[in-house]
């Protein structure tokens, strides 16, 4: 039987209390249901840059990795047992051209970037999952390696990018979950949900330029860098992304899409 072809997501993934905050738990579960049920998931995730692009843990039972601080014990209780997915990594290692090695680091669990979400979207952890680094924070450069992964779709395969469409933690004056969000966090999410509803793609590569609210919303860009895999990997380049999420937590926007 023929796999559906499985969306392209970009996901703004919250730091591990995202499980206590209600309405993002009930928006991640809604949206996880009313999707194909994936047979494999490859993440890019914001918390893993590695050069050149690194291939994580393919076997099951891999410790996550709690890359976080400060939070209470039960965060770093949590465990993920998803089954490890070294088929879908040998795919991967091949999509990739001879002029961009792969490396591999068999000891690397998925971070938060990606288990945290994936408790709340797929709880019962019976997906194989696949992590892979950012090799780059160019726009352009992981735009081609979403190119280079979408035929992964066809084959049952969701790509998940996992970021955050806003990330100026530096710049927030509270951090509760219903914190007023600051203007520059405003200002961006307006402006990123117009950009990619027009599907412009240039103006959303040259963000730090064209953008509202920088350099406050990303003071540092990787947690907009997997967007942009996201992009890449969609059907066909003028496709419109489906905003499903939107809002804000602790003042940064957590809007998220996916495209077909």
């Amino acid at each position: 039987m023929t796999e559906p072809t499985l969306p392209a997501v970009f996901l703004s993934h919250g730091a591990p209390p995202l499980v206590d905050d209600t309405r993002w738990v009930h928006e991640l579960q809604t949206w996880s249901t009313a999707l194909p049920r994936p047979q494999a998931i490859l993440v890019v995730s914001a918390h893993w840059e590695g050069a050149p692009l690194t291939i994580g843990s393919t076997a099951t039972g891999t410790p996550l990795t709690y890359d976080f601080g400060g939070f209470p014990q039960r965060f770093y209780d949590v465990t993920y047992p998803a089954p490890g997915a070294p088929d879908l990594a040998d795919t991967v290692a091949a999509l990739m051209p001879d002029s961009e090695p792969v490396a591999h680091n068999p000891g690397r669990g998925l971070d938060h970037g990606a288990y945290v979400p994936l408790t709340v979207m797929y709880p019962e952890a019976q997906i194989p999952v696949l992590q892979i680094s950012l090799p780059s924070l160019d726009p352009a450069r992981l735009i081609a390696l979403g190119q280079r992964l979408r035929p992964l779709r066809d084959e049952g395969v969701m790509i998940i990018g996992s970021g955050f469409t806003t990330h100026g933690l530096p710049f927030l004056s509270e951090f509760v979950p219903d914190a007023t969000p600051p203007g520059w966090s405003v200002d961006f999410d307006a402006w990123a949900s117009e950009m990619l509803a027009a599907r412009n793609i240039d103006a959303l590569i040259d963000f730090r330029n064209k953008a509202p609210g920088m350099p406050f919303a990303h003071p540092t860009v990787e947690h907009l860098a997997p967007l942009f895999v996201t992009l890449g990997a969609a059907t066909r380049i003028d496709d419109v992304p489906d905003q499903v999420i939107d809002g804000f937590w602790m003042g940064l926007s957590k809007r998220s899409f996916q495209l077909r």
